[in-house]
């Protein structure tokens, strides 16, 4: 498959891992310290940072595929949770899961599944761990 033209680049720097580390983008707008899942530390995680970035890419490209669609949502009318779980295969590697559930204000059921497959179909982050982490959809109206 070829890649068409970037169009936007994030570098990240992280020292320290999960036990007390830190992670700093290049022009300085993410800047956390990193602890492990669980734990009492003073910082936050891989896994959180990651439900946070899925969650509002996914919320993007509902809102995308909405207006694509015809629809005029408000800010409000569109929220999306992301949950990232953390476990053990039967090999005993590390692998994620993931779990978005979106809220859809002003169109009925079968129109807010519609979108919401449709967005799992363009979303980037969707995209990267297709094939890879299992992912539940989950949808209701607001």
């Amino acid at each position: 498959m070829k890649l068409e033209k970037v169009l936007y680049t994030a570098k990240a720097h992280t020292t320290g891992g999960r036990e007390g580390g830190a992670s700093r983008t290049d022009d300085g707008r993410l800047d956390v310290k990193v602890s492990p899942p669980g734990t009492a530390g003073t910082g936050t995680n891989p896994e959180q940072l990651f439900a946070g970035g899925y969650a509002a890419c996914f919320e993007n490209a509902l809102l995308h595929v909405g207006r694509n669609a015809g629809h005029r949502f408000a800010d409000d009318d569109v929220k999306v949770v992301c949950e990232i779980g953390l476990s053990r295969n039967d090999a005993g590697a590390f692998v994620l899961s993931a779990a978005l559930a979106a809220t859809i204000a002003g169109v009925d059921q079968p129109t807010a599944d519609e979108l919401v497959r449709n967005a799992h179909a363009i979303c980037p982050y969707s995209n990267a761990i297709k094939g890879n982490v299992d992912v539940a959809l989950d949808v209701s109206l607001a």
